[in-house]
């Protein structure tokens, strides 16, 4: 079988950027959340699809801000896209799939719990990792834990994030600390760019391991007096990134492997949801199952 993990948080992101507005009933917007269901029932459809779960930023801080206050927060995030998270779980919960809502964590650690934990039990062929975020490459295994862009229909597998960002999935956290990560508020540091953390990385694959002198290096990249300079002075900072990047594999799921089938939807619950997004037919466009 197969395990589909769905970044729902983005999900909704790209629901509300990407789908027309609409207006429920008592006049709430809620273009996103409709988008939202017809994307998971288009997953739904897909041969082969029989577990998932979603997990969502019930609310976009997470411990990681307590570590740096510079990490993503909702500021600047439209209120009525904010205002629909609570809608878009309760969406997901009405469509019979598993849900999981992230406080304390973040969906990207949900989804790299669930991953570890799925991807060794024997009756799994693969996970795949619904979303395009580049924090999720650091869980790619081999073919047995993927990534997997729904909109461009496009896996990623080990070979696959080697390609794309020169470096092993375990050195992504490190790659990221020195390039920096705009959409989590990870600045990088100075002077470092893709091209030279991929080189150096490649080759010293944690950040601990990359002497301080670039003439110790034995890697040539371009510009590495200035680099090695720009890391001695910064890092300590460049550790904090990378322990921010770096996704948790430790997030309480109370779900076990089974739990993740779909049985198709709860009937009362997306009663209740299609007369809240003003929308009918929501369960026709989902497959029968048993």
């Amino acid at each position: 079988m197969n395990v589909h993990l769905v970044d729902g948080t983005y999900e909704l992101f790209r629901a509300y950027f990407g789908a027309p507005p609409a207006k429920a009933p008592d006049g709430r917007e809620v273009g996103a959340t409709r988008g939202l269901v017809r994307s998971l029932s288009l997953l739904l459809r897909e041969e082969g699809v029989t577990h998932v779960a979603v997990a969502f930023d019930h609310v976009i801080e997470s411990f990681r801000n307590e570590l740096f206050p510079g990490y993503k927060t909702s500021a600047g995030v439209p209120a009525e896209l904010l205002a629909q998270f609570q809608l878009a779980e309760d969406a997901a919960k009405a469509m019979g799939l598993v849900v999981w809502s992230m406080v304390e964590f973040e969906a990207d650690d949900a989804m790299a719990t669930a991953a570890a934990r799925f991807a060794g039990a024997p009756a799994v062929e693969r996970v795949l990792l619904c979303t395009p975020d580049k924090d999720l490459a650091q869980c790619v295994r081999g073919q047995a834990v993927v990534g997997f862009d729904r909109l461009r229909k496009k896996l990623l597998d080990e070979d696959g994030v080697h390609a794309k960002f020169g470096v092993a999935p375990a050195s992504i956290p490190d790659w990221l600390a020195l390039v920096g990560d705009t959409a989590d508020g990870i600045p990088g540091l100075p002077r470092w760019g893709e091209k030279s953390a991929a080189a150096v990385l490649a080759h010293y694959g944690r950040l601990e391991e990359i002497p301080d002198l670039h003439h110790r290096w034995q890697v040539p990249v371009r510009g590495a007096l200035a680099l090695a300079e720009s890391l001695r002075a910064h890092r300590a900072e460049a550790l904090l990134y990378r322990t921010l990047a770096t996704l948790r594999t430790d997030v309480p799921l109370a779900e076990d492997l089974e739990a993740l089938r779909w049985r198709g939807p709860d009937r009362d619950r997306l009663g209740v949801l299609e007369a809240a997004l003003g929308e009918r037919g929501i369960a026709e466009r989902l497959p029968r199952r048993a």
